[in-house]
């Protein structure tokens, strides 16, 4: 990436349980606060791109479980359910 980290980056460079975040070009957490995501659908982007280097399966249930939420609290908003 060729232009400059912001300052956040110290934080980017540490986790906190294993490494299956800093591996990727983009880590989920950059991507998800620069296009203003929100909490339901920044879980599904997580729990998405962790999988397979992570908790497998388990992860892709989170995933959908999250988007099951998301789901749901839209059909409420909109009169549905």
């Amino acid at each position: 990436m060729s232009e400059e980290r912001p300052e956040y980056a110290a934080a980017l460079t540490t986790q906190v349980g294993g490494n299956h975040y800093k591996d990727m070009a983009i880590q989920p957490v950059e991507y998800i606060h620069k296009n203003g995501i929100g909490y339901f659908e920044g879980c599904v982007i997580k729990y998405v791109s962790r999988w397979r280097k992570k908790n497998g399966v388990e992860d892709l249930k989170k995933a959908r479980h999250f988007l099951n939420l998301l789901i749901e609290f839209e059909d409420q908003q909109r009169g549905g359910l």
